[in-house]
């Protein structure tokens, strides 16, 4: 069983997720928002193409939370590095990460970020999915090794953060860059416009507000 701490009585939306990458993109517009973190157990391998298994991710997350709390809108979401058609997940040691930055090293990959908007109580639920590529410069082994000494790499997709030194890795992108650090704030934002849980600021000092 999900496992929640107090529920809250105000705030109606609810980031369903622990990374602290996607609570800065969604707080830096102003939203106002409770992160409960989502119990579902990712590390199952996908059995579809890339796009479908980080769709079902992004629901299943944010699915997790809202039983919990249906009468809120949750946002569930979830990041893959994909090349050729393979997720780049997680690395399990020094190893992995050496061998996810070889791989990547002077190529073009995509970084899929699905988002998910759920409220059992109203059954709605909403998935998208954004896409950038990136572009990776030719790595030397010296420089995958700095990079891994860092200890950067060790639990984000595709061993990299692209918001941190792992920017040095990136020779350019093709598309939002707030996709690659885990969420496209922007869509997320929009949607939440569209379907009444926020609205623009009218205090002249953040971007969106919850709506009560």
């Amino acid at each position: 069983m999900h496992q929640n701490p107090q529920k809250p009585t105000l705030l109606k939306i609810i980031l369903a997720s622990k990374s602290p990458r996607r609570k800065a993109l969604l707080a830096q517009t102003g939203l106002a928002f409770e992160v409960v973190g989502s119990d579902f157990d990712e590390s199952v391998s996908p059995e579809t193409d890339a796009e479908t298994h980080v769709r079902r991710l992004a629901r299943c997350k944010a699915d997790a939370v809202a039983r919990c709390y249906p009468d809120h809108w949750v946002i569930g979401a979830d990041t893959e590095v994909v090349l050729d058609g393979t997720i780049y997940g997680k690395p399990e040691n020094a190893q992995d990460v050496a061998r996810m930055l070889e791989t990547l090293s002077g190529k073009v990959h995509r970084v899929l970020s699905a988002y998910a908007v759920v409220a059992h109580n109203r059954q709605y639920c909403f998935v998208d999915l954004c896409t950038t590529e990136v572009t990776f410069e030719r790595l030397t082994p010296a420089e995958i090794g700095w990079y891994i000494g860092t200890g950067e790499p060790f639990g984000k997709a595709g061993a990299y953060a692209i918001q941190g030194l792992g920017a040095y890795l990136v020779r350019c992108i093709n598309g939002s860059y707030p996709n690659v650090v885990g969420l496209p704030v922007n869509r997320v934002v929009a949607h939440l416009i569209e379907i009444g849980a926020a609205r623009l600021s009218t205090n002249g000092q953040n971007w969106i507000e919850s709506v009560a």
